[in-house]
Protein backbone atom coordinates (compact mmCIF):
# COMPACT_ATOMS: atom_id res chain seq x y z
CA UNK A 1 0.00 0.00 0.00
CA UNK A 2 2.80 2.45 0.85
CA UNK A 3 4.66 1.79 -2.41
CA UNK A 4 1.46 2.51 -4.33
CA UNK A 5 1.04 5.88 -2.56
CA UNK A 6 4.70 6.78 -3.06
CA UNK A 7 4.36 5.92 -6.76
CA UNK A 8 1.29 8.17 -7.07
CA UNK A 9 3.12 11.03 -5.37
CA UNK A 10 6.15 10.62 -7.65
CA UNK A 11 3.98 10.48 -10.78
CA UNK A 12 2.04 13.54 -9.63
CA UNK A 13 5.21 15.46 -8.84
CA UNK A 14 6.71 14.53 -12.22
CA UNK A 15 3.55 15.67 -14.00
CA UNK A 16 3.53 18.96 -12.07
CA UNK A 17 7.22 19.58 -12.84
CA UNK A 18 6.62 18.91 -16.54
CA UNK A 19 3.64 21.27 -16.50
CA UNK A 20 5.72 24.04 -14.93
CA UNK A 21 8.54 23.51 -17.40
CA UNK A 22 6.20 23.65 -20.40
CA UNK A 23 4.55 26.82 -19.06
CA UNK A 24 7.85 28.67 -19.03
CA UNK A 25 8.28 28.01 -22.77
CA UNK A 26 4.69 28.97 -23.63
CA UNK A 27 5.61 32.55 -24.51
CA UNK A 28 8.49 33.19 -26.85
CA UNK A 29 9.84 36.66 -27.51
CA UNK A 30 9.89 37.44 -31.23
CA UNK A 31 10.11 40.43 -33.57
CA UNK A 32 7.69 40.80 -36.47
CA UNK A 33 7.27 43.34 -39.24
CA UNK A 34 3.88 44.29 -40.56
CA UNK A 35 1.00 46.74 -40.36
CA UNK A 36 -1.06 48.02 -37.46
CA UNK A 37 -4.57 47.56 -38.80
CA UNK A 38 -8.16 47.58 -37.59
CA UNK A 39 -9.19 44.03 -36.68
CA UNK A 40 -12.54 44.20 -38.49
CA UNK A 41 -10.89 45.18 -41.80
CA UNK A 42 -8.22 42.52 -41.37
CA UNK A 43 -10.90 39.82 -41.14
CA UNK A 44 -13.99 41.00 -43.03
CA UNK A 45 -12.17 42.65 -45.95
CA UNK A 46 -9.10 40.39 -45.98
CA UNK A 47 -6.90 43.46 -46.40
CA UNK A 48 -3.17 42.92 -46.73
CA UNK A 49 -2.55 46.48 -45.59
CA UNK A 50 -4.70 49.29 -44.18
CA UNK A 51 -6.70 51.48 -46.55
CA UNK A 52 -5.15 54.53 -44.86
CA UNK A 53 -3.85 55.62 -41.47
CA UNK A 54 -6.93 57.84 -41.07
CA UNK A 55 -9.26 54.89 -41.60
CA UNK A 56 -7.39 52.74 -39.06
CA UNK A 57 -7.43 55.58 -36.51
CA UNK A 58 -11.17 56.21 -37.04
CA UNK A 59 -11.98 52.52 -36.51
CA UNK A 60 -9.78 52.34 -33.40
CA UNK A 61 -11.36 55.46 -31.91
CA UNK A 62 -14.79 53.91 -32.58
CA UNK A 63 -13.75 50.95 -30.40
CA UNK A 64 -12.43 48.38 -32.86
CA UNK A 65 -9.27 46.67 -31.56
CA UNK A 66 -6.09 47.29 -33.51
CA UNK A 67 -4.05 44.22 -34.46
CA UNK A 68 -0.67 43.56 -36.01
CA UNK A 69 -0.89 42.02 -39.47
CA UNK A 70 2.53 40.44 -39.98
CA UNK A 71 4.12 40.06 -43.38
CA UNK A 72 3.60 36.31 -42.99
CA UNK A 73 -0.18 36.88 -42.86
CA UNK A 74 -0.42 36.05 -39.15
CA UNK A 75 -2.68 38.38 -37.18
CA UNK A 76 -1.39 39.10 -33.69
CA UNK A 77 -3.89 40.31 -31.08
CA UNK A 78 -2.07 42.72 -28.74
CA UNK A 79 -2.78 41.71 -25.16
CA UNK A 80 -1.81 42.86 -21.69
CA UNK A 81 0.02 40.58 -19.31
CA UNK A 82 -1.56 42.28 -16.32
CA UNK A 83 -4.67 41.52 -14.32
CA UNK A 84 -7.05 43.07 -14.92
CA UNK A 85 -6.12 43.17 -18.59
CA UNK A 86 -6.45 46.43 -20.48
CA UNK A 87 -6.93 47.51 -24.08
CA UNK A 88 -3.73 47.94 -26.06
CA UNK A 89 -5.22 50.41 -28.56
CA UNK A 90 -3.55 53.39 -26.86
CA UNK A 91 -0.14 51.77 -27.35
CA UNK A 92 -0.82 51.02 -31.04
CA UNK A 93 -2.82 54.12 -32.01
CA UNK A 94 0.25 56.27 -32.89
CA UNK A 95 1.18 53.57 -35.44
CA UNK A 96 -2.32 52.87 -36.85
CA UNK A 97 -2.17 52.23 -40.58
CA UNK A 98 1.62 52.22 -40.60
CA UNK A 99 4.34 49.60 -41.02
CA UNK A 100 6.02 48.67 -37.77
CA UNK A 101 8.54 46.37 -36.16
CA UNK A 102 7.05 44.86 -33.01
CA UNK A 103 8.87 42.83 -30.38
CA UNK A 104 7.09 40.91 -27.67
CA UNK A 105 6.07 37.62 -26.19
CA UNK A 106 3.82 35.55 -28.41
CA UNK A 107 1.12 33.18 -27.23
CA UNK A 108 -0.84 30.77 -29.42
CA UNK A 109 -4.10 29.05 -28.66
CA UNK A 110 -6.75 27.45 -30.83
CA UNK A 111 -5.32 28.88 -34.04
CA UNK A 112 -5.10 32.45 -32.71
CA UNK A 113 -1.92 34.37 -31.98
CA UNK A 114 -1.52 37.08 -29.35
CA UNK A 115 1.41 39.26 -28.40
CA UNK A 116 2.36 41.15 -25.28
CA UNK A 117 3.96 44.14 -27.00
CA UNK A 118 7.27 44.99 -25.37
CA UNK A 119 8.52 47.36 -28.07
CA UNK A 120 6.94 48.93 -31.14
CA UNK A 121 8.57 51.28 -33.61
CA UNK A 122 7.91 52.57 -37.08
CA UNK A 123 9.64 50.32 -39.59
CA UNK A 124 12.86 51.76 -40.93
CA UNK A 125 12.51 53.06 -44.50
CA UNK A 126 13.95 50.75 -47.12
Amino acid sequence: MRIRNITRVLIGASFFAALLASGSDAAKSVSVNGYVIDSACAFTKSLKKPISPQCAVACAKAGSPLVILADSGTIYWPIADTTPASSQNDKLLPFAGERVTVTGKVYARGGSSAMVVEKIAAEAAK
